[in-house]
């Protein structure tokens, strides 16, 4: 009589073929029997266990990726949803309301009386217009000494007529837009108290001496350290 036939040894969890105890390998197959040691052996035996068969260690770093994925994009949808997140739109009370805007003030003209026998009318009214405003002189602008005043100016170059006015008018223009008041020329030899024969650039028409002192005074600021005063008349 035959003897008991051998028992066969463990079989592969993919292909069923039989191994040694110690194979790490199948050779049928080239499934790995035997699990490596460390996190993923302990990990693969588990899966081995629980579904009879291990894909390979890939498998690990594979879900580690997706679970990574997974949680970004999870941390994605919750940050955009806290941002478009708008509050609730609070209504503000409104302020003391407005006084209606005034019409312009009016004058009120009172009428002459009327005689007798006619009959009076309703009181009007005028409208008082504003008052004019006064131009400031544009900048480089001359001012002509008044026909028939005589009074006291601030001297700052007398010019001999022989260079011709061109000369004079130039240098009052750069006067006036320096900011002097009231620059000027006039020809000396049409007034009494001037020297004949010179054109004068003058600053200021003055009814006192001591105006124009004042006046001279404050033109030396601007650089005409040599001016003076000087009465003019016909």
């Amino acid at each position: 009589m035959s003897g008991p036939a051998p028992t066969p040894g463990p079989l592969c969890p993919r292909c069923g073929a039989p191994h040694g105890e110690d194979q790490e390998y199948c050779l049928d197959c080239g499934y790995r029997l035997r699990p490596p040691a460390g996190a993923f052996g302990r990990l693969s035996a588990a899966w081995q266990q629980r579904f009879g068969w291990y894909p390979g260690d890939w498998i690990w770093p594979v879900l580690f990726g997706l679970l990574i994925a997974i949680a970004g994009a999870t941390a994605a949808i919750v940050l955009a949803d806290a941002g478009s997140g708008k509050g609730p739109i609070v209504a503000t009370e409104g302020g003391p309301p407005h006084a209606p805007t005034t019409a312009p003030a009016t004058a009120t003209v009172a009428l002459p009386t009327v005689p007798g026998g006619t009959p009076s009318g309703p009181a009007k009214t005028a409208t008082v217009p504003p008052p004019a405003t006064r131009t400031a002189p544009r900048p480089g602008a001359l001012t002509a000494w008044p026909a028939t005043q005589s009074g006291y100016t601030v001297v700052l170059e007398s010019l001999p007529s022989s260079g011709g006015r061109s000369l004079a008018v130039e240098r009052a223009r750069a006067a006036s837009r320096a900011g002097l008041p009231q620059v000027g020329v006039l020809d000396s030899s049409r007034y009494s108290s001037l020297h004949p024969g010179y054109y004068v650039v003058f600053s200021g028409i003055y009814s006192s001496r001591a105006e124009a002192e004042r006046a001279r005074a404050a033109v030396g600021v601007k650089g005409f350290g040599a001016a003076y005063t000087r009465q003019i008349t016909r």
